[in-house]
C-alpha cells in the first residue's frame, strides 16, 4: 500500500523556518519566547517594543518585527521547491519525530531528502570514530546488518569510518538508515559517499540536516548535529572512539536524553577501545551480539518488531569466533583464506613468503580476487586483506 501523501508546507511551518533563520536566535531562546509567546503566529504579530520585552536580543526582533525573518523563509521556501525529494519538517507538524520533542534543544526545522516517514519509525544509532581497526568495521557492520534484519532503523552521521560502515550494513541488509548530516542535504560529505547516500535513499532512508539548503562542511555544524543522531534514536551503539572524539559528545547526549547506551568492548591496549571501555564500566550495556541490544528494548518495541519479522527469519546471534563459512573452498583459496584473520589484517607481501614453497604469486593473487568478489575478505588500503565477518 502506497504512503499517504506529504502534507504542504503550512503557514507555522514557514513561521518554524523563519524563526531557525532568524539571527541570534538558538534553541534556548526558542524555548524563552515560546513561554511568553506560545503561538508563532502570534510572535510574527508582536511589536518590536513586545519582542524585546520577551528578552530576545535587538537583531533577533528587529528580523521578525520588519519580517526580515519571513523573506528569508520564502527564499528557502522557493530553494526548496526546486529541489525534488526534500521536505521540510517542522517540529509540531506529524512528522516531526515525537521522540525529538524530548531533548533539551530539538531543531525548530528539519530538512529531510528521501522519506520523511523513516523518522517516525524505531532506531538505533550505531556511531564511532573515523579511523576505526578491521575488528571495529568489523562489528559494526555485522551489528548495524543484523538489527536492520529485526527491522530497526539504523541511525549514523555518514562520516568516514564507523558511520559509514553502519550505513553500508543496513544497506546490505536491505534496511533503512538515516543519516544526518553537519551540511544542507543537497551537500554530500564526505564526497566519496555520494553512492552510498544513493543506496539509503533507494531503500527508503532520509538525509537529514537542521542547516540550509547550501550549508557546507563548517567544523562546528558537525558537533551539532550528533544531538540530533542520539534524538532519533531509542539507543546509541558505540563501537570505536578514542578519549577525544565526536563520538564522546554523542554518547554524552544519548545520556542526557536518558537513551539507552550500548558499548562494543575492546582491546585495553587499543586507544580506541577507550570510550566504549569506560562506557561500559559506567553502566552502558556491553554488545557482541544483535540479541544483547534487542532484549533491552522496551517490551512493546520488541513485540512491534516481531510482528514485523514474524513472516521473515531472525538473525542468528554473531559471533567473532564463528568457524569459516561452510561452503566448499578450492584447495588455494581455502589456504589464503585460512591465514587472513578478521580482526588483524595481513599484507600481500605475508602471505606470499607465507606460502612460497605452496603457491605462485599468480595464484595468490587470483585466491585473493575470487575471495573479494566472493565477499570472504576485504581489501583495506596498502594491500592489506581482513576476513569479512
Amino acid at each position: 500500500m502506497p504512503d499517504a501523501p506529504l502534507p504542504a508546507v503550512s503557514a507555522r511551518d514557514r513561521q518554524m523556518l523563519a524563526l531557525s533563520l532568524t539571527p541570534q536566535l538558538g534553541p534556548t531562546r526558542v524555548r524563552r519566547l515560546f513561554e511568553r509567546i506560545p503561538d508563532p503566529a502570534d510572535i510574527f504579530r508582536a511589536s518590536l517594543t513586545e519582542l524585546e520585552a520577551t528578552g530576545l536580543p535587538a537583531a533577533s526582533a528587529q528580523s521578525i518585527a520588519l519580517g526580515d525573518a519571513l523573506r528569508q523563509a520564502d527564499a528557502e521556501l522557493k530553494m526548496l521547491a526546486s529541489s525534488p525529494g526534500v521536505t521540510l519538517v517542522a517540529m509540531g507538524s506529524e512528522l516531526y519525530p515525537p521522540q525529538l520533542c524530548e531533548i533539551y534543544d530539538p531543531p525548530l526545522v528539519l530538512y529531510v531528502r528521501g522519506n520523511p516517514r523513516t523518522l517516525l519509525d524505531l532506531g538505533i544509532a550505531v556511531i564511532g570514530t573515523r579511523h576505526p581497526t578491521p575488528y571495529g568495521l568489523g562489528m559494526a557492520e555485522r551489528l548495524s546488518a543484523d538489527l536492520a534484519n529485526c527491522g530497526l532503523v539504523i541511525i549514523s552521521g555518514l562520516a568516514r569510518g564507523i558511520d559509514s560502515i553502519a550505513h553500508k550494513g543496513a544497506v546490505q541488509a536491505r534496511g533503512r538508515t538515516i543519516a544526518v548530516f553537519g551540511t544542507g542535504v543537497d551537500i554530500i560529505y564526505p564526497r566519496e559517499n555520494r553512492k552510498l547516500a544513493d543506496q539509503i535513499l533507494e531503500l527508503g532512508g532520509a538525509l537529514v540536516s537542521e542547516f540550509p539548503l547550501n550549508t557546507g562542511p563548517t567544523p562546528h555544524n558537525f558537533p551539532l548535529r550528533n544531538r540530533i543522531i542520539s534524538g532519533l534514536s531509542r539507543g546509541v551503539l558505540v563501537v570505536e572512539a578514542g578519549e577525544y572524539s565526536g563520538t564522546r559528545i554523542t554518547s554524552r547526549c544519548a545520556l542526557e536524553q536518558c537513551r539507552e547506551v550500548f558499548a562494543v568492548p575492546g582491546n585495553v591496549t587499543n586507544k580506541l577501545a577507550w570510550t566504549p571501555n569506560t562506557l561500559i564500566k559506567q553502566g552502558a550495556k556491553l554488545v557482541a551480539t544483535w540479541e544483547d541490544v534487542f532484549e533491552e528494548l522496551p517490551t512493546e518495541i520488541r513485540l512491534q518488531l516481531q510482528e514485523r519479522q514474524s513472516t521473515q527469519p531472525v538473525p542468528r546471534a554473531a559471533s567473532l569466533f564463528d568457524p569459516p563459512p561452510a561452503a566448499e573452498l578450492p584447495p588455494g583459496q581455502q589456504k589464503v583464506f585460512s591465514a587472513i584473520k578478521s580482526d588483524v589484517s595481513i599484507h600481500i607481501d605475508e602471505l606470499i613468503e607465507r606460502f612460497d614453497a605452496q603457491l605462485s604469486s599468480p595464484e595468490i593473487f587470483s585466491a585473493l580476487f575470487e575471495l573479494e568478489m566472493n565477499n570472504k575478505i576485504r581489501q583495506l588500503p596498502g594491500k592489506n586483506y581482513v576476513r569479512v565477518f
